[in-house]
């Protein structure tokens, strides 16, 4: 049930009065059911993956619970008779034990997600090797892959991980916990929630607030706009672009750059604002995924804007843990030792980061090119790490720190080195990205531009102007944005709040993908 469906908009009307003529101590179960039809409607099958997930996390999450109870009634029982070395001893003994029921449960949810989502793409590297001896290639598993499987697993995991660390509490009702892992509007595109933050409001009671559903109303309009009017617009000519390469390259392949960041950005914080507006009209609070990302002076910055909770998914359960591991910390001691200045100290944050890289590009996809995407994002973090000492000479020696000049021209050059490496996510081939890349040097000409070479892309002239309108209001909006909540400022006037609310009711509507000649498409990070 795609968000851009009527059926996905009934779907949450039916919901949304149920929810709040209920008795509001059984809104959390309201939601549940809503959430298993949801999901239910992609397939019921599907239905199996959530309740493996669910189920699993739960029994395990009780053994470290139970483990942890027996540590502190026996500590609290023996606390005088026992030495400090056998206390010790006796912690450590019973934190092998969660650690153990913890790697079960993530070899088991992760030995899942890899089997259903990257059997075929080993399988087809194998057939690869086989084809260089002339062998018989392996066939195909062809599995399903569950909706959202990898946000739903990793939020999941997120919540076991933090139990074993003694972050957050268990969760003792099993409902509840399938709540956390199927709650409908995140599930499929995320974002990824934490156990402590999704659920102070994911269970609570929630009276009929009717500023707070206004507000979530207009977050969904919002993420509507940008998906119909500008994301699906735009993914005509992204589509001719990317589909005919021996015709489009050269500076096609820029153009192609462009309007792909432009559908990217539109479609998936289009998919988000729904996200989270839609919870916000339930009174749950949702994690925001996006700050801004196109403004970031550095690819860095960038990444702590873009795709927010993923990011700090990955940081906080594997750049972290690697970080201050045994093994890495006597990596780290090596190097110090044997490298010269402050390269011993960097290189072991570079193998972590090579790592969580690593598994970010293959969390995008089971293919090669998303494995290169993530790698190269790590090379230029790592060698703009290796000139910050240049960089901070030339800022002091030409004073242009704090200029707007400068800043705008660190703004542009971090999208286009951005849009540059999602070539790679465009073409879906990596030689074949490279060379579309190499094209742009060597094949460029603005003479192709002249006449009606855009025209040919699949858009007309109202096309590109309803596109050249849009982006220009997500840039004012953005910069808006900045200084305080759009709709907060909206709220004090009640009359031009209500008048914009129409206003994107009838743009959606006349200029939207349900126009002539227009099909909504799928959100891109449903796949993922």
């Amino acid at each position: 049930m795609l968000f851009t469906t009527y059926q996905f908009a009934l779907f949450v009307f039916v919901l949304f009065v149920i929810y709040y003529l209920v008795n509001k101590k059984y809104q959390w179960i309201i939601l549940l059911i809503g959430s298993y039809l949801f999901y239910a409607y992609a397939g019921v099958s599907y239905l199996f993956y959530f309740l493996t997930t669910t189920l699993s996390t739960y029994l395990i999450s009780q053994r470290i619970k139970v483990v942890k109870q027996r540590q502190k009634e026996y500590m609290s029982q023996h606390k005088e008779e026992l030495t400090k070395q056998e206390k010790r001893q006796y912690k450590e003994a019973m934190k092998a034990k969660q650690w153990h029921y913890l790697l079960l449960c993530l070899l088991f949810n992760f030995g899942v997600l890899a089997v259903v989502k990257y059997t075929d793409f080993m399988i087809g590297n194998i057939n690869g090797i086989i084809g260089l001896f002339n062998g018989q290639p392996l066939s195909f598993m062809n599995f399903a892959l569950p909706m959202g499987i990898s946000f739903y697993t990793f939020q999941t995991m997120s919540y076991i991980i933090d139990v074993y660390r003694g972050t957050c509490q268990v969760e003792d009702n099993v409902f509840k916990l399938g709540l956390f892992v199927s709650f409908f509007p995140q599930v499929i595109q995320g974002p990824i929630s934490r156990f402590n933050d999704l659920s102070q409001t994911l269970y609570q009671e929630h009276d009929f607030d009717l500023r707070q559903i206004h507000f979530g109303f207009q977050r969904v309009l919002w993420g509507y706009f940008k998906k119909l009017v500008i994301a699906d617009r735009i993914l005509v000519a992204v589509n001719t672009l990317i589909g005919d390469p021996s015709t489009y390259d050269g500076i096609f392949v820029l153009v192609g750059m462009v309007f792909y960041a432009i559908e990217l950005y539109a479609d998936f914080t289009g998919g988000i604002d729904i996200t989270i507006g839609v919870a916000q009209m339930f009174g749950v609070h949702l994690t925001e995924n996006f700050e801004r990302p196109y403004f970031s002076k550095d690819i860095a910055e960038y990444w702590r804007r873009w795709h927010i909770t993923m990011g700090t998914w990955f940081k906080d359960y594997i750049f972290y843990p690697l970080s201050i591991h045994k093994s890495m910390l006597h990596f780290s001691t090596w190097c110090r030792k044997h490298m010269p200045g402050g390269l011993g100290k960097r290189v072991p944050v570079y193998v972590s980061s090579f790592i969580v890289w690593f598994a970010t590009g293959i969390w995008h996809g089971a293919s090669w090119n998303f494995i290169v995407w993530g790698l190269l994002n790590c090379l230029v973090i790592c060698v703009s790490e290796e000139f910050k000492p240049f960089y901070k000479w030339f800022h002091e020696h030409f004073h242009v720190s704090g200029k707007l000049y400068f800043r705008l021209f660190q703004v542009m050059r971090t999208f286009l080195l951005m849009s540059s490496l999602r070539i790679l996510d465009c073409y879906r081939n990596v030689p074949l990205s490279f060379s579309m890349f190499g094209s742009m040097f060597t094949d460029f000409h603005i003479s192709e531009l002249t006449g009606d070479a855009l025209l040919q892309l699949g858009l007309s002239h109202i096309d590109y102007m309803i596109l050249i309108v849009g982006v220009i209001i997500l840039i004012t909006f953005s910069l808006i944005q900045r200084k305080g909540s759009v709709r907060e400022k909206l709220n004090q006037k009640p009359i031009v709040s209500f008048v914009v609310d129409y206003v994107l009711i009838f743009v959606i509507v006349l200029f939207g993908a349900y126009s002539i000649g227009y099909d909504a498409s799928q959100f891109i990070y449903n796949q993922f």
